[in-house]
């Protein structure tokens, strides 16, 4: 069984993924009417997608499937090329609501909205490599493009009062795909939302949000005008109960909670060390993988936060190697000798798969994978501690997004006195996590799968 991974978006395709997704050609029963919940939506990172390992993703994903469920609904989606054509199958009642939407003016003379669910800023994005604009007057005569049925013409209509003679593109490519461009020089700027380019960030060092553009903008579910009040009920209550039990803030920290951990040295450096020092340790993280059946990307950004991929790393403490393996977890793990680089890999990737089966099998992934890896870095003595105090501060124990507010606490002497195994340094355990978790989206997005025995082309063209 291969391990849950990191969101890394392969486009969808319909006609040969029924189950999950299914054309425009029909408008749905009504909701009263029907077993199946209809969502429309568009494939992208922060709405829906197929990740490294086939599986579904993405927040909106997750957010109709757990509201399904609490109907007691199937759930299809339907996709939609672009985020303005969403809201024309909507009217078409095609879909019984659309998900991933930003509210806009424009939007809201076509549509109900629903609970606010998260809340994005617009920003100009520039690439780093040259001076970076501090007001929208400074844009006026540059080349800015924005994705086509986004809201941010309206914030950049309201910015021309400041700013006349500014001028834009909207052009028929994701917003992912535009900060790319920027990245590479063929554009000046981009707009876009804060999450996405803090994404880029993660995957392009030259790129960063040179401003805000306007006020934060919320996203909620779009029903059609004629929407059954029965389902809006329903809505409304969903998105009251996954915010008073934590649900909505587990499911957006699984895909954004991690993405402003590294700096753009941190970024620069691994996509730079893939290129000169990975090639030669491909074959033993592939062997590990088929060991431990976990990800070898996962496996490589660990060793990435512990040595840099460095063999013969030694830390004051003597903890040794690429994975930084410590005298008793090396013994325990039958190694020979620290500093090679093969079993030390190994050793490191059979450690990790250990901690996970030692957690209660009803804690789930992706939860499961990261408080694995704290107690990479801190034990599983002192996980437990967090977890029994996130029980006593009435918090989730078996949820990584509660367990990173409890494992710094670990080094206040009023939390560790009261807990079995004392003091620990817990907050290094949470950088430690957040920090792989986005070394490993790197990782997804520019290293190829293991074959598991049929030799493929590793490699996908990144930033040097």
């Amino acid at each position: 069984m291969r391990d849950f991974p990191l969101p890394f978006v392969i486009p969808i395709v319909c006609g040969l993924m029924l189950a999950a997704c299914d054309s425009f050609e029909k408008p749905v029963l009504p909701f009263d009417k029907t077993d199946e919940l209809v969502v429309i939506t568009v494939n992208s990172p922060d709405t829906y997608y197929e990740d490294a390992e086939g599986r579904y993703a993405g927040l909106e994903f997750d957010l109709a499937s757990e509201f399904a469920r609490d109907l007691g609904m199937n759930v299809k989606f339907r996709i939609a090329p672009r985020m303005d054509q969403v809201l024309a199958k909507l009217e078409e009642h095609k879909g019984h609501f659309a998900a991933g939407l930003s509210i806009s003016t424009k939007h809201e003379l076509h549509a109900h909205f629903g609970p606010i669910y998260q809340t994005i800023q617009p920003q100009v994005a520039y690439n780093t490599d040259y001076r970076r604009p501090k007001s929208i007057r400074q844009l006026v005569g540059r080349t800015i493009e924005i994705a086509s049925g986004t809201t941010y013409a309206e914030q950049l209509n309201k910015a021309m009062q400041q700013a006349p003679g500014l001028k834009w593109s909207e052009v028929d490519i994701t917003s992912e795909d535009l900060l790319a461009k920027l990245a590479e020089g063929k554009i000046d700027h981009v707009v876009a939302d804060s999450t996405q380019i803090s994404q880029a960030k993660n995957f392009y060092p030259n790129l960063d949000a040179a401003f805000d553009l306007g006020e934060p903008v919320g996203k909620a579910w779009a029903f059609s005008p004629y929407a059954e009040r029965e389902l809006l009920e329903k809505t409304q209550k969903f998105f009251s109960r996954i915010e008073r039990d934590g649900t909505l803030m587990r499911l957006v920290d699984r895909y954004y909670g991690h993405i402003q951990r590294l700096e753009q040295a941190d970024v620069s450096g691994i996509l730079k060390k893939r290129r000169t020092l990975l090639p030669d340790l491909r074959e033993h993280f592939h062997e590990a993988e088929e060991v431990t059946g976990i990800d070898w990307r996962l496996i490589a950004a660990l060793a990435y936060q512990e040595s840099h991929w460095n063999h013969f790393a030694v830390s004051p403490a003597n903890v040794r190697g690429i994975m930084m393996l410590t005298e008793t977890t090396a013994d325990r793990m039958k190694v020979t000798d620290r500093l090679d680089t093969r079993q030390n890999i190994l050793a490191g990737a059979r450690y990790l798969r250990l901690l996970k089966d030692r957690l209660p099998t009803r804690i789930l992934e992706p939860d499961r994978t990261w408080i694995a890896l704290a107690a990479y870095n801190q034990g599983s003595s002192h996980i437990e501690d967090a977890r029994i105090l996130a029980q006593r501060l009435g918090l989730n124990p078996d949820s990584w997004v509660d367990l990173k507010k409890t494992l710094p606490l670990l080094s206040l002497s009023q939390y560790f006195q009261n807990l079995k195994h004392g003091y620990a340094r817990g907050g290094e355990a949470v950088i430690l996590t957040e920090s792989v978790r986005t070394y490993h989206n790197i990782l997804l997005k520019y290293e190829r799968p293991h074959s598991w025995g049929f030799p493929i082309a590793d490699e996908i063209d990144s930033p040097s």
